[in-house]
């Protein structure tokens, strides 16, 4: 027996010492792999880590940069980009594998990459620099700045050849020339700042409903009435644009407006930007008719979908509308969430090196998954003249609403959806079999809250509770590991740990998605939370001088020039969305500050906003909510919940939304709460009617139609 121990010993000891020697090998392989590792090895970004392997002595941003490069009295070189930006990894193929080209970046420049959405602060004031240069902006974005950061020259994509002569160029004249450099960028520095700085507003701001009319009046000349969208190619959704003029339509009783919307929101659905198979919107069309996507998926489009398609349902019960929200949920739950509740960024346009392969199909493949009713499938998603796109390849689109795809057919809608339901099924199957688009794993705090936000909306306008579930999970995850107990946010988060201090667009967003959450749940910890960051952000953001609030915190980086972040784009501007934050805020708790703050905003936009609205359409969301009457409803009693679900699922834009079951200090509930009743309270700014008992009275009271 004792042999037999002995022997079985020795053999579990050689086992271990085989798999220790594997795994050795294993290592030893891997490390070899590599020719070359850079300081970006250590990041958490998934775009830095792209290029960690290049021969270029890369470094993550840092003050320590500023240092090493006024010790060694050389050029900085900065490169900005994103995980999903197609050009960025055709410069990276290009240029920084190349040892030759690495060679001359590394001699003359101290080299640093950025990822555009860990730090927009550095890209902003970058980008603000290369279009004060008279250049295009875009990314990636490469700039060569002093040893102190200011910038003296820059551009966005290179081809070899072009980038080592411009790299040549700018060291040599730097070398010769140090002092007409200096002189270059300390006039260039001037410009950065009064681009980025603002004159102070001193008084409150005069608007009134004629200046949002013909501000929609100049702008309806660009709808493109017949496949939505502004007027042209390339087309991008732009969420914030059709809620401004979704909620404009519905006060002015706008028919052009509402069909705008409408047709926008119908037509996306119907084109390639959108998944078919799988749910989501990529980033744009390259087209004018919604049909060639940039492959790429960004969280803060979806998440901002979500929300525009949920209030385009409470106002035209299209149930296309209602299908985007499902699916598109489906997709971020399945493809962008962690375990933790946490969102990824972004899914990347390419695969195995060609952009959209992942989501194109051959008709021969198509015929083969699809079986024996691949003629009715081609016809459903044009699987034709009309959906060819390159090499053979199709792009799934469709033409007319599923209603009338039926009746063409003489299918009932039942019949042709559950059709649909199992040609989707084999398509995601294959599809999976597919490697994949590279995924962004990190975590952006104001992206998170974006899909916080359109979650809630699907709730309030659906009532599942399954969109409910994810907005509370993402939530929770927000407060426990990007939420401090000083009311500061961090910006990024990646494996258990967060990174980088928040921006205001982190605080605007946070606040307003948990302002949105107390709205429909009725939870006050959302509310107090959005208090406390509201707070933090008016004691470390707002300028007294200008009256907005700075993008980055007050004195929170010398290199960097601060600035204030006021046109809307695809997100909203931070000023913007804290205005509209603080409107509801005064509104709740009656704070005089949060007006007073919020009343003077305005004023750095109006001019600007009546020449060119779509670019400042979230401050244009707070110039209706200022011009035509806005109300707080607060429904108090133990059946609050119910009453206000019967009739927060319409679009009814007009209304700030409050319930509570119970006794509260919070003042739209104070002293409003009587045991065995149900009351209803409708108010404007603070001055309320006489409670009612029931939803159909209190809709009688805000003179709805």
């Amino acid at each position: 027996m004792a042999v037999l121990m002995i022997e079985m010993k020795q053999k579990l000891l050689l086992i271990i010492f085989i798999l220790v020697m594997l795994n050795c090998k294993n290592q030893n392989t891997k490390s070899m792999k590599y020719v070359y590792t850079n300081n970006l090895i250590h990041s958490t970004s998934p775009y830095l880590l792209q290029h960690a392997h290049n021969p270029v002595n890369w470094q993550p941003w840092s003050d320590n940069v500023i240092e090493q490069a006024k010790r060694e009295n050389k050029l900085i070189l900065i490169s900005v980009g994103y995980a999903a930006c197609h050009w960025c990894h055709v410069m990276e193929h290009e240029c920084f594998e190349n040892e030759d080209v690495a060679k001359v970046m590394n001699e003359n420049f101290i080299c640093v990459k950025v990822d555009r959405e860990e730090r927009p602060d550095v890209d902003h004031y970058y980008m603000t620099a290369v279009q004060l240069m008279n250049m295009q902006g875009g990314w990636p974005l490469n700039v060569i700045a002093l040893p102190d950061g200011r910038p003296i020259w820059g551009g966005t994509y290179f081809p070899k050849e072009s980038w080592m002569k411009n790299l040549n160029g700018v060291a040599d004249f730097y070398r010769d020339n140090q002092a007409k450099t200096e002189e270059y960028a300390e006039s260039l520095q001037q410009g950065i700042e009064q681009n980025l700085l603002v004159d102070p507003i001193n008084s409150d701001t005069d608007f009134d409903a004629h200046i949002l009319e013909t501000a929609v009046e100049n702008w309806s000349k660009r709808f493109d009435m017949e496949n939505g969208g502004r007027v042209g190619a390339p087309k991008f959704p732009m969420p914030t644009n059709l809620e401004f003029l979704l909620y404009y339509g519905f006060v002015k009783k706008d028919k052009l407006a509402l069909d705008f919307v409408e047709t926008t929101l119908v037509k996306m659905a119907r084109g390639g930007i959108y998944d078919q198979i799988g749910g989501g919107f990529a980033r744009y069309s390259v087209d004018g008719v919604w049909k060639v996507p940039h492959f790429e998926k960004m969280l803060y489009d979806n998440g901002q979908l979500l929300s525009i398609y949920s209030k385009g349902f409470q106002q035209f019960r299209n149930n296309e509308l209602r299908q985007v929200v499902y699916e598109t949920t489906d997709f971020i739950e399945r493809e962008l969430m962690d375990k933790s509740g946490a969102f990824y960024s972004s899914l990347d346009a390419d695969s195995e090196g060609e952009e959209g392969k992942f989501y194109v199909w051959s008709s021969t493949k198509l015929e083969q998954l699809i079986g024996e009713d691949y003629p009715l499938f081609a016809e459903y998603y044009n699987v034709n003249g009309k959906g060819l796109w390159e090499e053979g390849n199709n792009i799934l689109l469709k033409d007319i609403s599923d209603q009338e795809f039926a009746q063409k057919h003489g299918l009932s809608e039942n019949e042709l959806n559950k059709l649909v339901s199992v040609w989707k099924r084999k398509l995601m199957n294959a599809r999976a079999e597919r490697i994949r688009p590279g995924l962004d794993d990190k975590t952006l705090t104001s992206w998170n809250a974006l899909v916080i936000q359109g979650l809630t909306d699907a709730y309030k306008t659906f009532h599942d509770e399954k969109f409910l579930d994810l907005a509370l999970k993402n939530a929770v995850f927000i407060k426990q590991n990007i939420f401090q107990p000083d009311g500061k946010l961090f910006h990024s988060w990646k494996n258990g740990v967060p990174s980088i201090h928040g921006f205001l667009e982190d605080y605007a967003l946070v606040v307003q998605s948990f302002i949105s959450l107390f709205e429909a749940t009725g939870d006050e910890e959302w509310l107090f939370i959005a208090k406390k960051l509201t707070e933090y952000t008016i004691n470390h953001f707002h300028s007294m001088e200008t009256g907005l609030f700075y993008f980055s915190e007050r004195n929170e980086n010398e290199v960097l020039t601060n600035h204030f972040q006021k046109e809307d784009n695809v997100v909203p501007a931070a000023n913007s969305v804290m205005a509209n934050n603080l409107h509801k805020l005064y509104l709740i708790f009656g704070n005089t500050e949060y007006r007073d703050i919020m009343n003077k905003m305005p004023g750095h936009v109006i001019t600007q906003f009546s020449k060119y609205p779509m670019a400042y359409s979230n401050w244009g969301i707070l110039m209706l909510k200022l011009t035509f009457p806005y109300y707080e409803v607060a429904v108090c009693g133990d059946d609050s919940k119910q009453i206000i679900e019967r009739v927060q699922n319409q679009f009814q834009p007009q209304i700030l939304w409050a319930f509570s079951e119970n006794k509260s200090e919070v003042p739209i509930f104070k002293d409003r709460l009587f045991p065995g009743k149900n009351l209803i309270y409708v108010c404007q700014e603070g001055v309320c009617k006489l409670p009612v008992q029931t939803a159909e009275e209190a809709l009688g009271l805000l003179y709805l139609d």
